[in-house]
């Protein structure tokens, strides 16, 4: 249902563009937004963004990561400048989705993203 790319590897500075994907069976897609794990951490808040494009950013990349979305394309994005080594993580996306039959049980499905690699170098 959602899929990451854009991941890589960047030096310490640069900058890196994630985009995610939702696909299937969509009546509508909610509050879509990026998550981030790095190795031994727990997974934290980067931002998040609603279908009115209200955003919200957590505290670990405010100011240096700036969230969009296209819903016509049911896609989010993330982008990130002023990268640091710290930010080397698996960043996940995560939307919630109102398919065709959530839409006629009167409900909605939060799903996950397989989660892309990025490293930064020092």
């Amino acid at each position: 249902q959602l899929q990451a790319s854009g991941g890589g590897v960047a030096q310490t500075g640069g900058s890196l563009r994630l985009s995610c994907a939702a696909s299937g069976p969509i009546y509508s897609v909610a509050v879509m937004g990026w998550y981030r794990q790095a190795p031994g951490k727990q997974r934290e808040l980067v931002a998040t963004i609603s279908a009115a494009h209200n955003e919200n950013y957590g505290d670990s990349m405010r100011g240096r990561a700036t969230i969009s979305r296209d819903n016509a394309k049911n896609t989010v994005y993330l982008q990130m400048i002023s990268l640091k080594p710290e930010d080397t993580a698996v960043y996940y996306c995560n939307a919630d989705i109102e398919s065709y039959r959530d839409h006629a049980e009167g409900s909605m499905s939060k799903y996950w993203g397989q989660g892309t690699l990025v490293t930064v170098s020092s």
